[in-house]
């Protein structure tokens, strides 16, 4: 499948597994060119396999994180020069990769360097510390953290991950590659999902967020939850009729969005709301803009929709 096949949400469960699904198809991608580069002797040199610690930059994140985490976890750290916290905590880091000989590689990304990794990630804050495996962000923590409580959650990473890992000193290779750990909250949520109760999905996914405040599909999912309820006790052909009728209805034309995001209809979504920021203001102007926002977060964050509605809307702003 390529991302041209990929169609957006008509329902919940597809507004929450929006995001989970592109980014892997967008990761088998970046895997597949990179294998290609190499095989052509064109692409750029790979640290090292024991290598410990790794510095990793926006062109190199592909091979160095992504490809090697589906053999190992990698952990990144996310810093910058100017960082006061950041020197306390990599130190540390640095050291338990060293000690961990192997069992998971350290990859450090300066985000002045590199700002289209920390964009991807919606780093809010650093240190921001992340735990990459088979592709996917499982785990991680913000700000420094003592020595202890580094190693403690280490411990529990790969612990979690112990059943997809082959034991201390056999390599992995011919392997077939193992599904990765799935965060429990992120279960409870899609299974709350399953069962029609939103309230227990919010409140798993909010969990996740306390924890990871970076975590994409816990993002996506919260947004999706909360799509599904303002929308859920809506008549779709009435709200269009109303927002068709009333131009400068804050309330029908914010609704209107919301029924066209669910029906797939995400560009006139966004195209509406962009308008209805151009037509108002004030509070009905702010209004619209932040409903736009929540919006967005339905969806990732590369997603080129989201890309060009950011633009037209600080376009109408200034």
């Amino acid at each position: 499948m390529s991302p041209a096949d990929f169609t957006r949400p008509a329902s919940l469960q597809g507004a929450v597994d929006l995001g989970a699904r592109k980014q892997a198809l967008e990761a088998q991608a970046r895997r597949e060119a990179a294998a290609a580069q190499a095989a052509a002797g064109g692409g750029p040199a790979q640290p090292p396999a024991g290598a410990a610690v790794i510095d990793v930059t926006d062109e190199t994140f592909a091979t160095d994180v992504i490809e090697r985490s589906m053999r190992t976890p990698v952990v990144l750290d996310l810093w910058a020069t100017w960082c006061e916290p950041c020197k306390q905590l990599s130190p540390i880091l640095e050291k338990l990769a060293a000690e961990a000989a192997g069992r998971w590689v350290l990859a450090k990304v300066d985000v002045d360097k590199s700002p289209q990794i920390s964009g991807a990630l919606q780093v809010q804050s650093i240190p921001t510390v992340l735990a990459v495996f088979q592709g996917q962000a499982v785990t991680g923590f913000q700000g420094a953290l003592p020595e202890a409580q580094v190693r403690q959650w280490l411990d529990q990473l790969l612990t979690a991950l112990a059943q997809y890992l082959p034991p201390p000193g056999e390599a992995p290779e011919g392997q077939e590659a193992p599904q990765p750990a799935v965060d429990p909250d992120l279960l409870a949520a899609e299974q709350a999902i399953e069962q029609g109760d939103l309230d227990a999905a919010a409140a798993a996914y909010e969990r996740l967020l306390a924890r990871s405040p970076a975590d994409p599909d816990a993002k996506i999912g919260l947004a999706g939850v909360g799509l599904v309820r303002r929308t859920q006790h809506l008549d779709p052909a009435a709200v269009m009729s109303r927002a068709a009728a009333n131009p400068a209805d804050v309330e029908a034309q914010t609704q209107a969005a919301d029924v066209e995001i669910l029906g797939g209809q995400v560009d006139e979504a966004f195209e509406r709301l962009i308008q209805l920021v151009r037509r108002t203001s004030g509070d009905d102007r702010d209004h619209a803009r932040r409903h736009l926002l929540g919006l967005f977060e339905a969806l990732p964050s590369g997603d080129p929709s989201v890309a060009k509605a950011r633009r037209s809307l600080a376009n109408a702003l200034y």
